[in-house]
C-alpha cells in the first residue's frame, strides 16, 4: 500500500477518494445534479444584491399569490411530462377558460356587462363549465397523442393554435375588449385572503396547496399514479405489465386540461380583467418551472415537492428580475436559456445513466 508523502499515516489512494469530489466523474456528477441550481442561486442572489428590499415580506407574499396560478398550472402539465410527453396548449387553454369565466361572472350592476340579461352564474358552476371543457381539450389532445399516435409537441402545437382561434372568435363575439367588473363574490373568491398572527395569505395559496395535495394523493397512493410513471419509465414494459397505456394517456391529458382550466379561471379574477391574450406563454414557464424542479422529460421521474420547489423558484426570477427593472424583452432570453440549460443537463443525466 502507498502511503501519501503529505501524511505517510494515510494511504495515498483514500486521500485522494475523500477529496474526489473535486475531480472526475464526481464532479460531473455534481455540476449535472447541481449545476443549474448554481447558476439559478447566482442570479437570485445577484438581484437581492442590487435590490436588497426585495426580500421584504410584502414581496414574498406577491410571489407566494403569483405561485399559486402557476403551481396549479405546473402540476397539470408536470404528469404529461412523466409520461415523455409536453403540452404547448397550456397558455392557450388557460386564455380560454379565463374569458368564459370572465363573461359569466360579470357583476349585475356592470354597464358592459357582455350578456346583460343573464344572470350572475353561481361560481361552482363556473367552475364545472370550464372545467369540463378544459378536460375535454385535454382529452382531445389525449387521445390525438395516444390513439393517432401523433407526437405530444405537434398535437399539443395544433390544439394550441385552434384553441387561441376559437377563443378568439369568441372574444370578439362578446365585444372584443377586455371583460372586467367582475362580481363581488368571484373578486373575494379570486383576490380574498385570511390573516394568522397579523400576516395576510391569499385564498389563492389555499388552493395551490389543495391541488398539491390531491396530485400527490394521486401520483403516490393510487394505481393511476403507479401506472402513469410506469408509462413514462418505459411505455412497453409497462404494456406488457398489463397497464392500459392508452387510456392512461387520455386521463392524464384530460386531467391537466382540467387542472388548466381552474388555473385560467383563478388567474382572470387574480388580474380583475381577461382577454384572448391572457396566458400567452404561460407553458413556457410551467414547463421550465417542472424541468427546474427535477421532472425529466426522459420519463418517469418528478416529485410533487420538486415542482413546487421548481415553480417559486421560477417565480422568483421572473418576480425579481422585473423588481429591479430588467426590460421584459431581456427576461424572455434568460427563461429560454434557463429552458435550454435546464432539458440539457436533464438528457445528459438520462445518458449517463444508459
Amino acid at each position: 500500500m502507498q502511503l501519501n508523502n503529505d501524511n505517510p499515516t494515510i494511504p495515498k489512494e483514500e486521500k485522494q477518494e475523500g477529496f474526489g469530489f473535486l475531480k472526475g466523474k464526481d464532479t460531473k456528477k455534481l455540476l449535472l445534479d447541481g449545476g443549474l441550481y448554481l447558476v439559478l442561486l447566482i442570479l437570485i442572489a445577484g438581484i437581492i444584491i442590487k435590490e436588497p428590499s426585495f426580500l421584504s415580506f410584502r414581496n414574498m407574499r406577491n410571489i407566494l399569490t403569483q405561485s399559486s396560478v402557476r403551481t396549479i398550472l405546473a402540476l397539470g402539465v408536470a404528469g404529461i411530462i412523466v409520461t415523455q410527453g409536453t403540452d404547448l396548449s397550456v397558455g392557450r387553454q388557460v386564455g380560454l377558460s379565463a374569458v368564459i369565466s370572465a363573461t359569466l361572472l360579470q357583476a349585475m350592476t356592470n354597464v358592459n356587462k357582455v350578456f346583460p340579461n343573464l344572470d350572475t352564474l353561481p361560481i361552482p358552476v363556473v367552475i364545472l363549465i370550464v372545467c369540463v371543457i378544459g378536460g375535454f381539450a385535454g382529452f382531445l389532445n389525449g387521445f390525438v397523442v395516444a390513439y393517432l399516435n401523433v407526437t405530444p409537441f405537434v398535437a399539443t402545437l395544433g390544439s394550441m393554435i385552434i384553441i387561441y382561434g376559437a377563443n378568439s372568435l369568441y372574444y370578439d363575439y362578446v365585444g372584443a375588449s377586455p371583460i372586467a367588473g367582475f362580481s363581488k363574490s368571484f373578486t373575494n373568491f379570486a383576490q380574498g385572503y385570511f390573516t394568522i398572527g397579523g400576516f395576510r395569505f391569499n385564498y389563492l395559496i389555499i388552493y395551490a396547496l389543495l391541488a398539491l395535495l390531491f396530485i400527490w394523493i394521486l401520483w403516490n397512493k393510487t394505481t393511476f399514479g403507479k401506472n402513469l410513471f410506469a408509462v413514462g419509465g418505459n411505455p412497453e414494459a409497462a404494456k406488457v405489465s398489463g397497464v392500459n397505456v392508452k387510456k392512461t394517456l387520455v386521463l392524464v391529458y384530460t386531467l391537466s386540461g382540467i387542472f388548466y382550466a381552474f388555473g385560467g379561471m383563478l388567474e382572470a379574477g387574480r388580474v380583475g380583467s381577461a382577454t384572448n391574450n391572457l396566458g400567452n406563454m404561460y407553458e413556457m414557464d410551467a414547463i421550465a418551472a417542472c424541468v427546474v424542479g427535477g421532472v425529466s422529460f426522459s420519463g418517469g421521474v418528478g416529485t410533487v415537492p420538486g415542482v413546487l420547489i421548481g415553480v417559486i423558484i421560477f417565480t422568483v426570477i421572473n418576480y425579481g428580475l422585473t423588481f429591479i427593472g430588467v426590460n421584459p424583452y431581456w427576461q424572455y432570453i434568460i427563461k429560454g436559456v434557463i429552458i435550454v440549460m435546464a432539458v440539457a443537463l436533464d438528457t445528459l443525466k438520462y445518458v449517463k445513466k444508459k
